[in-house]
């Protein structure tokens, strides 16, 4: 198995909001985490980091613990994300710039075959398989919710105005229920974590052209994506993983 993971400013922003966390805990168990911070002053980045040092705090020294199967793997990464939230809505109260701080989170968990996936936001999980992209995370926000209402298609969704409207985000609210789903992670499959400066500036299909030209050097197909969205004007931090399951 290979991984690789990169974030960038982008263009237009002057802080990197963004954070990733990438490692190889044991020959069996990978995990990956991704947030994108929001919040005036550096308080998205405080989010951020601190979401992503909650939750892999927790589940380093949690997962030994378990019986490392489908639900408390799951439970796992479910109350990893509870804990963050709690801890970052409670640090959004201690400061003024703090205050209204919050952060997507995206945690995945590879392990023996399977892809253990929870998420907050926007920031995404795709899965490539015998040619085909697929997100596999669905987003907490308002365009989904009208995507998923019937109200609009998903292409009207990449240009509706309300489009970074986020119904969930961690930190926002006391408590937080986070999406937790588990996927198949047979040998071939790519699986791809980004942030929306990603999503926003590419269409699946070049997000999909773009890993299929690179996937032999995971590094210059991370490099690639971001290189993609900063030249159609980078409006935003950009953050991806690329985990191959080779």
């Amino acid at each position: 198995m290979r991984f690789y993971g990169l974030t960038d400013r982008g263009k237009q922003r002057e802080n990197n909001e963004d954070c990733i966390y990438v490692c190889n805990v044991t020959d069996d168990l990978k995990l990956f985490i991704m947030a994108d911070g929001m919040g005036g002053a550096n308080a998205g980045e405080v989010a951020s980091k601190d979401a992503i040092e909650c939750v892999e705090g927790y589940i380093q020294s949690e997962f030994p613990k378990i019986q490392p199967e489908k639900e408390q793997i799951e439970n796992l990464i479910r109350t990893a994300i509870e804990r963050a939230n709690k801890y970052i809505f409670e640090k959004s109260k201690t400061m003024p710039e703090y205050k209204g701080m919050g952060t997507t989170i995206v945690v995945v968990i590879v392990y023996k075959g399977k892809a253990y996936i929870g998420h907050v936001g926007d920031s995404r999980v795709y899965r490539f398989r015998k040619h085909i992209i697929r997100q596999l995370t669905k987003d907490h926000s308002y365009v989904q919710a009208l995507v998923k209402e019937g109200t609009i298609t998903r292409e009207e969704a990449r240009n509706h105005p309300q489009k970074n409207v986020l119904l969930k985000v961690l930190g926002g609210e006391k408590t937080v229920e986070p999406d937790v789903i588990t996927k198949g992670f047979v040998k071939d499959d790519i699986l791809l974590i980004c942030t929306d400066g990603l999503t926003n500036m590419l269409e699946e299909k070049d997000i999909y052209e773009t890993i299929m030209k690179h996937k032999d050097y995971l590094k210059n197909a991370c490099k690639a994506l971001i290189d993609n969205a900063n030249m159609l004007g980078g409006y935003d931090n950009i953050s991806v993983i690329l985990i191959s399951n080779d």
